[in-house]
């Protein structure tokens, strides 16, 4: 057996699985949708201005916690951005589940 086939197999898996797909059409409507891609495309830019922060030691206050979950919010009230944020949690419980199972079958090389 060769792990990189079975690696190549797995992102195959992956890439048809429904999560991706889902993920692929929701993310094609937004881009169709100008205001909600200008939505989207903002809160996407301060939510990485507040994770650069983050990363350099800036520890968030409550008010810009607040702004973020409240734009946050907002945003998911438009139907399709919704859709698209349901689509990449979908995914990313999926891609989790996938890393645990990995991780948990190599667990006893470091025990």
């Amino acid at each position: 057996m060769n792990v990189y086939d079975k690696a190549y197999e797995l992102a195959k898996a992956l890439r048809e699985s429904l999560e991706v797909q889902d993920l692929k059409a929701a993310r094609q409507v937004v881009e169709s949708d100008s205001e909600a891609k200008r939505m989207l495309d903002d809160f996407r830019s301060r939510q990485e201005g507040f994770q650069q922060k983050m990363m350099a030691g800036e520890e968030p206050s409550e008010g810009d916690l607040d702004t973020m979950n409240r734009l946050y919010e907002v945003i998911s009230l438009n139907p399709h951005i919704h859709r698209l944020f349901e689509a990449e949690r979908r995914f990313a419980a999926v891609f989790d589940d996938v890393n645990k199972i990995m991780s948990d079958a190599l667990k006893d090389i470091y025990e």
